[in-house]
């Protein structure tokens, strides 16, 4: 069971926050302050931190910047009676997972803690994956060098060439296109609801696409991005996408963390692509009312307005735990009445002209 570090200076919280851990199972050690944390650090390892802000000596982000900066496979949340947004802000940007006020209750920190280590644990994966993939492409692109610097000196060599080359970069995109679907399918069966969603939206997003006259490069970013776009909800508790009621406001602050936590696992994947901004903008609206950054208009990447359309016609025409679909005449309804408003104008017009005129369907 993972290792937590509670610091924070109020001796009842910290043995609060661990008695209520480790009737969960977690091993977990306190500090009262910054520097009995950094002495456990030296001789520990912690897979997670809970740490108060406001304490005596060393403050609470002084002391998380050093420990996200030296110990890279740690995570942190912060329990704070420090309500205040500016705060959060830069304990968010210093990599902290989760802010919490108190005083808190003992499911919001159980659920934080919950998360932060399935996202801690995503983040490793993905680190080691990334450098194996990257040990591959480094190993491919020396044998590369090799064989051009035998084949240049004659033509049916410098087509030999070509064709590895060529062979090369097939095969990398087939593997990138794997680990993306391998992704997807990974979400997809936690949350047995939305099963065939992402895949429904892609099919939507290529033929809008198409309508609209993308050019096949944009049409390969938006399809790739469509497979993968709801990546982040790996992120958020199974039984809360499952619900059959209506979820409260923890509950969906958590779901709408998702653009967020799916950009966070992207970003540092060399996609030819802007998948991780698209996939973090897929729920922003036209009139700044989405999220995670209220963005307007032209703001927004194309890419993403496309997605946000046909994730919405998707969503809406198909069944969900706390409703049943509501049908594609509703969607497209929807879509028209907010057309300029939420959405994009010229995608909405395509993803009509797309099923009235072109009478695309779901398969």
């Amino acid at each position: 069971m993972a290792r937590i570090l509670i610091v924070d200076d109020e001796e009842p919280i910290r043995r609060l926050l661990g008695q209520l851990l480790e009737m969960k199972g977690y091993d977990c050690e306190l500090a009262a302050d910054a520097r009995e944390a950094r002495q456990l650090f030296k001789d520990e390892r912690f897979e997670l931190v809970l740490c108060d802000l406001n304490m005596p000596g060393e403050s609470g982000l002084q002391l998380l910047r050093f420990i996200l900066g030296e110990h890279q496979n740690t995570a942190a949340i912060t329990v704070t009676a420090i309500d205040d947004p500016e705060v959060a802000r830069t304990a968010l940007d210093i990599g902290v997972y989760g802010y919490i006020i108190k005083p808190f209750e003992a499911n919001e920190i159980l659920i934080n803690v919950t998360n932060a280590l399935r996202r801690r644990q995503l983040e490793i994966d993905n680190r080691i994956n990334r450098q194996s993939l990257e040990q591959i492409v480094e190993i491919r692109t020396r044998e590369l060098r090799a064989t051009v610097h035998t084949l240049e000196t004659k033509e049916r060599q410098l087509r030999e060439r070509e064709a590895v080359l060529e062979k090369t970069l097939y095969d990398y995109r087939q593997a990138m296109e794997g680990i993306v679907e391998a992704m997807a399918l990974t979400v997809e069966m936690r949350d047995p609801y939305t099963a065939g969603h992402q895949r429904r939206v892609v099919e939507l997003v290529h033929a809008i696409s198409q309508s609209m006259g993308l050019s096949e490069q944009q049409q390969d970013g938006i399809r790739m991005a469509g497979v993968i776009h709801d990546v982040g909800k790996i992120a958020v508790p199974a039984e809360i996408l499952s619900k059959p009621g209506r979820i409260n406001e923890l509950e969906y602050s958590l779901i709408k963390s998702h653009p967020q936590v799916g950009y966070d696992i992207l970003k540092n994947i060399r996609f030819p692509w802007p998948i991780a901004k698209i996939v973090l903008q897929h729920h922003e609206r036209l009139d700044g009312s989405g999220y995670p950054q209220g963005l307007r208009g032209n703001q927004i990447l194309l890419e993403a307005r496309i997605l946000a359309v046909a994730d919405v016609v998707e969503a809406m025409a198909s069944h969900r735990p706390y409703r049943p679909g509501l049908g594609i005449a509703t969607a497209l309804e929807h879509i028209s009445e907010m057309r300029g408003i939420l959405y994009d104008v010229e995608v909405v017009d395509a993803c009509l002209k797309t099923f009235r005129e072109n009478a695309f369907k779901f398969e």
